[in-house]
């Protein structure tokens, strides 16, 4: 039986992919921060660590009948939407750096022979609408729009770094605005998915929803199903460099915003207004993923079919939590 270690184990994805790997046959152990806020893990041993510190890399990293891990999955990050991301760039910047730079370092060390991390697309310059998709090589020269893009390159080049002065194979994908249920939906680090499911939830037929920016964004939005399909397909293949991973379906915010009204059945009016929107466009070109023979299987329709009446019934509950208290 295989050992992974999911790093970011108690969040989003993490959370996922722990399932994912458990469905592959293998024994996990997650590592966060926090526990999962909504589901209970199914890694088979979980630990609270601080992976900002380096002792806490190597506890990960460290089995007690003196084996190894033979997949180290780096997903463990400060991070959340463009709201976030906007007024935390001191925290992004500080806490993502010694986490990835530790981890990098003691996997090479200890050993590993295969390690995943995890990147962005935030990592390109703004792009046009109408301008054609740009390949991973594209990304240098480098103008990410935002902190958390900035320090993801660099993180990239730290783990290719090590994979190539030690014996770990080391694979990056730039993840493409992942969504789904059991993600983070409120409290402000929510991305645009999330926030709009949970407006829509909250409002009452007939209302208005507010919606950051004038809906013209254009937006590529994952399904979280596909993309851990697509973490585990790289993982296990040769393709050396970052990739991109994400759908084909390229949206407006608009779109977003009318297929998650569609979902709910209700009828609202959307009032856009000033906020932080991020980047006008991005396009990227997924042929390095799809040389694999992976690619996304669920539309984003079917994708907000299956999140919307997640958020709505972690609403309800939050609503008649707060009528008892």
């Amino acid at each position: 039986m295989k050992r992974a270690l999911v790093c970011g184990a108690g969040g989003f994805i993490g959370g996922h992919l722990v399932k994912k790997l458990k469905r592959e046959g293998y024994w996990v152990r997650g590592v966060d921060i926090k526990p999962h806020e909504f589901v209970p893990t199914q890694a088979d041993g979980f630990r609270l660590l601080d992976l900002r510190d380096p002792q806490s890399c190597r506890t990960a990293l460290t089995l007690s009948d003196g084996g190894s891990f033979e997949e180290v999955y780096q997903l463990a990050a400060d991070m959340g939407g463009m709201g976030f991301i906007s007024r935390a760039e001191c925290e992004v910047l500080h806490n993502n750096a010694l986490i990835n730079i530790h981890m990098a370092h003691t996997a090479a060390e200890m050993g590993i022979p295969r390690y995943f991390f995890s990147s962005s697309v935030c990592i390109y310059r703004d792009m046009q609408p109408d301008e054609a998709s740009v390949t991973e090589d594209d990304a240098v020269p480098a103008n990410p729009d935002n902190e958390y893009g900035w320090e993801k390159l660099y993180a990239e080049r730290v783990a290719m770094a090590y994979g190539r002065r030690y014996p770990m194979q080391v694979r990056v994908a730039r993840f493409e605005n992942c969504y789904g249920p059991e993600g983070t939906w409120t409290g402000g680090r929510e991305k645009a998915p999330a926030a709009l499911c949970r407006k829509v939830a909250e409002a009452e037929d007939s209302g208005t929803i507010e919606v950051w920016g004038d809906g013209t964004a254009i937006r590529v939005f994952t399904y979280v199903d596909d993309l851990v399909d697509g973490i585990f397909a790289l993982m296990h293949s040769d393709l050396d460099g970052p990739v991109n991973l994400g759908s084909e379906e390229r949206a407006t915010v608009g779109d977003l915003v009318r297929t998650v009204i569609e979902a709910s059945g209700k009828r609202l009016t959307v009032k856009y207004v000033p906020g932080p929107v991020g980047v006008h466009a991005r396009n990227f070109s997924k042929a390095r993923i799809a040389s694999l023979g992976w690619k996304s299987k669920v539309s984003l329709r079917e994708g907000i079919a299956r999140t919307y009446p997640w958020i709505q019934a972690q609403v309800k509950v939050a609503r008649n939590s707060a009528a008892h208290t």
